[in-house]
């Protein structure tokens, strides 16, 4: 990729560009910081420093005299001005390889070291024009494109009249979307996701990858649609303040910060049975299937079919078992496996179908105490939506991914849904209850087998503290005659 070149015409763009920074660098990332005196490399570190603090007050001291500065935030991040280094060999005295290895290293004077400092680093060159200044960004390519996506949100929002805005990071999930929080001067926050186009995997089966099998949301059309057919049936989803569709940008509204867990994660009775609720409400209508986004945009929601059911629960066999027992499963092993699964499958030919949110849990409720009934849900997550069994998110609900549910307030939960739904007429209660055990396995089958891959393919070991408590959901499931077949153990 090309160096990027930017002019920073006052102190406040350079500011703005430090935060933008801090949206993009991530663990294990160096910058170092190259520029005579005055060229603003101070200001941009301090700005940056603030940003990943979220918190504008933060002391940022100049390292002149004691070369580093570590700051323990959101990701750590270490401070160093070599201006005063006598060699490069001090480096590993002032902890810069341990440094790097847990956090980000920012490094005013990189010139003094430039032997010591990793040869991926990414190279910020600072100069004077006028009153402004020049920048020159080199380093790896994935380090570039993630700060060339970070300038992009940024033009988007100035080109739809978010002009100066501070941006702060907000969330990230399991998949590739990050959110942010956009704080004007005069108005509440609003919610910026950032969630750019997947690219494509290795191909699985039928010319296929896993996304497309699995019918995942490869783009924000699917949320947009998704969240238009649910504030027409009188649900709320959050509106679109601005888009760029092709480049998967969104501003959406904000729905506001409360769950529907308590603050030791613990899950907060009245809030889940409104969600349950709400689950009722949206099973009583009719699923739309082709929704328009635009002129020439039509959403189709897929069907939650046997090639995606199948799929991820293949996720148990290709990434739980490996890690477990320390050797892949055999070809008897995964034509068992799947026979088992196409077996439950058929089973689910006479289920009940409708929408299905497909991550309908704690992590994508809004509390909405200032509203009454089913409004008081805002729902956040829906992009992969399907239509298919309904049991599927009322499991997801009851058995939370994220939160242990105890046995007897699942039990609430459910005889609340059954209750709603059989006062609406034309519910079947026991091929419901089939349902959800089916649903129930398929999904914490998939479960156990992404907190493996979320470890060793990304990184993102803390998923697995999570296993304990999808086993114990999955031998829930299992004790329904129907699901006794793929029985299996921790």
């Amino acid at each position: 990729m090309q160096p990027i070149e930017l002019f920073l015409k006052d102190e406040a763009a350079t500011i703005a560009f430090g935060e933008d920074l801090a949206l993009a660098l991530k663990a294990g990332d160096c910058l170092a910081l190259s520029g005579d005196l005055g060229t603003g490399k101070s200001t941009l570190a301090r700005a940056f420093l603030r940003a990943m603090a979220d918190d504008e007050t933060l002391d940022v001291p100049s390292p002149t005299f004691t070369l580093v500065q570590a700051y323990d935030l959101r990701i750590p991040v270490a401070h160093f001005d070599l201006y005063r280094l006598g060699d490069v060999s001090e480096l590993d005295e002032l902890g810069f390889d341990e440094a790097l290895a847990d956090g980000i290293c920012l490094v005013e004077w990189p010139e003094k070291a430039l032997a010591g400092l990793p040869k991926d680093r990414l190279t910020m060159a600072l100069s004077h024009i006028g009153e402004g200044r020049a920048v020159m960004l080199s380093g790896s390519d994935p380090a570039l494109e993630r700060i060339a996506r970070s300038l992009t949100i940024r033009a988007f929002l100035t080109d739809n009249g978010y002009p100066s805005v501070r941006r702060r990071h907000l969330s990230g999930d399991a998949s590739a979307r990050a959110y942010e929080r956009i704080e004007t001067a005069d108005g509440p926050a609003t919610i910026l996701m950032d969630a750019a186009r997947h690219k494509p995997g290795p191909i699985l089966q039928d010319g296929k990858y896993y996304q497309q099998l699995a019918h995942i949301a490869e783009d924000v059309i699917p949320f947009v649609a998704i969240g238009a057919a649910l504030r027409r049936k009188g649900l709320c989803a959050p509106e679109i303040h601005a888009a760029d569709l092709d480049a998967g940008i969104l501003l959406i509204e904000n729905l506001g910060s409360d769950g529907i867990v308590d603050a030791d994660g613990k899950p907060i009775a009245d809030r889940y049975l409104e969600s349950i609720r709400l689950l009722a409400q949206l099973h009583a209508a009719p699923p739309e299937r082709d929704i328009k986004v635009a002129d020439t945009i039509v959403h189709h929601v897929p069907d939650f079919d046997r090639t995606a059911m199948k799929i991820e629960t293949q996720l148990l066999i290709d990434w739980f078992l490996p890690w477990k027992r320390g050797a892949p499963a055999s070809d008897e092993e995964r034509a068992g496996y799947a026979s088992i699964w196409d077996n439950l499958i058929d089973l689910l030919a006479s289920s009940e179908k409708n929408l299905l949110l497909r991550d309908y849990h704690s992590p994508n409720i809004i509390w909405r105490e200032e509203r009454s009934g089913t409004d008081r849900i805002g729902i956040i997550d829906f992009q992969d939506a399907m239509i298919g069994p309904t049991a599927y998110d009322v499991a997801s609900l009851t058995q939370d991914a994220r939160v242990t549910i105890e046995p007897d307030l699942a039990a609430a939960f459910l005889s609340e849904y059954i209750a709603i739904r059989q006062s609406q007429g034309g519910f079947n209660e026991a091929t419901f209850l089939r349902d959800w055990h089916l649903m129930s396995a398929q999904r914490n089958c998939k479960l156990v087998g992404i907190w493996v891959r979320l470890m060793q393919r990304d990184g993102k070991a803390g998923y697995m503290k999570h296993m304990p408590r999808t086993f114990a959901y999955l031998n829930v499931a299992l004790q329904h005659p129907s699901s006794r077949p793929c029985a299996i153990g921790a």
